[in-house]
């Protein structure tokens, strides 16, 4: 027996005759951002890469693995040209203060906006003083 049938799940008046209007929601990204080595050269025992594109928890993946391929390759400086940049988030904070760590050099040039705003808001928040936690209140 078989209860195959051609007719449709909805029926014509539920099914929606024309596809909805796309909706431009300038809120949070639902895919990933990309990020791109625009050019890369090394100077001596320096990487210099010129970075273009959104860096956020998907892409930063694929960078920190770069940059660690030529940390265990021998370089100990890194110059970052972010003035491509158009996004970051604390992805990027955690890629560029895990370079510095066993002696590396890092500096970053020509910080786009999104680089500076990041770097602004990261600075803010070192600047607050600590708040007691509920538990320390209560035990001090």
């Amino acid at each position: 027996m078989s209860t195959a049938s051609t007719a449709p799940i909805l029926p014509a008046d539920l099914a929606p005759l024309v596809a909805p209007p796309a909706v431009h929601d300038w809120g949070a990204d639902t895919e990933p951002g990309v990020i791109v080595v625009h050019s890369c050269t090394t100077l001596g025992v320096t990487l210099v890469v010129h970075l273009a594109g959104e860096i956020d928890h998907f892409s930063a993946a694929p960078l920190r693995a770069f940059l660690a391929s030529a940390a265990a390759d021998g370089c100990t400086g890194l110059v970052l040209d972010t003035s491509r940049v158009t996004f970051c988030d604390s992805a990027f904070l955690a890629v560029i203060e895990w370079w510095p760590r066993h002696g590396r050099r890092l500096r970053l040039t020509n910080r786009s906006r999104a680089v500076m705003r990041l770097l602004h808001a990261a600075e803010s928040v070192q600047r607050l003083p600590a708040r007691p936690t509920p538990l320390r209140a209560a035990t001090s």
